[in-house]
């Protein structure tokens, strides 16, 4: 092998480099051997399954369109309340069974603090389907 050189002082230092074809060769033999029982692993049994047509049971959970402009007045459904009723609404609603989504849209110039206190009002209240709709951006 070609680790040292051809001066006789070099031959009493043990040689300080790792050989690496021993690790390479047990790489090739596990790859090797993965290759041969990889396939052996899987097992497939075919079988004829019935086939059956069914209609999934939708149910239409109703959801509550919850908006507020950029004067922070929220309105429920299309129609403005205060906060006072809002809290009594959510409660009403996280009592229904199923319970229904509510539909946060806020205007661009809506304060966060505003958007907070209302979901800190319906998660009070137990609601807990709860999402902000947006609109896509125009490419």
């Amino acid at each position: 092998m070609a680790f040292g050189s051809f001066e006789d002082e070099a031959g009493d230092r043990p040689i300080a480099q790792i050989n690496m074809i021993p690790l390479i060769d047990v790489m090739l033999v596990l790859l090797v051997i993965f290759i041969i029982t990889a396939p052996l692993l899987t097992h497939s049994v075919k079988i004829d399954l019935p086939k059956a047509s069914s209609h999934p049971n939708i149910t239409r959970i109703d959801n509550v369109q919850l908006a507020i402009d950029g004067a922070n007045t929220i309105f429920w459904n299309g129609e403005a309340v205060d906060r006072a009723e809002l809290g009594r609404r959510l409660a009403a609603s996280a009592s229904l069974a199923p319970q229904p989504e509510l539909h946060i849209r806020a205007d661009r110039t809506t304060q966060y603090q505003r958007i907070a206190e209302v979901l800190s009002d319906a998660a009070r209240a137990g609601l807990v389907r709860i999402g902000f709709v947006t609109e896509p951006e125009k490419h």
